[in-house]
């Protein structure tokens, strides 16, 4: 019986060696296929709350368009780290369901207005990150 506890005592001590990266790598996605669309924005005027407030709405607007699934926004989180970017404005996560809604949601009319009419008249750059989760 001793060696059996041992034995069980093994397995659990072998069982929980991974790191927590190694786990989340093995583990399935939770919504495979989902889309991230990062969207990091620099104002032409930086710093200007009305044009950031403008880009905030424009952005969650955006959520009505099918295939997004969420949309969080937010301006940078100061930090004196050197690995971390705080000299953007605005950024804009939208979470969408798959590659096929991302191309959808592009050629979209509400995201064309948005990026012609909000956008471009108040960005100076952006930068963009999509990946598939």
């Amino acid at each position: 019986m001793k060696r059996l506890h041992v034995l069980l005592l093994a397995l659990v001590l072998a069982a929980g060696c991974c790191t927590s990266r190694e786990r989340a790598w093995r583990q399935p996605a939770m919504h495979p296929g989902r889309v991230q669309h990062v969207v990091v924005m620099w104002l032409k005027e930086p710093g200007n709350a009305q044009h950031r407030r403008q880009l905030l709405d424009a952005s969650y607007d955006l959520a009505a368009i099918p295939g997004v699934e969420s949309v969080a926004a937010g301006q940078p989180l100061p930090s004196t780290r050197p690995v971390v970017d705080s000299s953007y404005d605005l950024a804009v996560t939208f979470v969408l369901r798959d590659a096929a809604a991302l191309a959808a949601y592009q050629a979209h009319p509400l995201h064309q207005a948005a990026a012609e009419q909000t956008m471009k008249p108040l960005v100076a750059r952006i930068l963009v990150y999509d990946f598939v989760e």
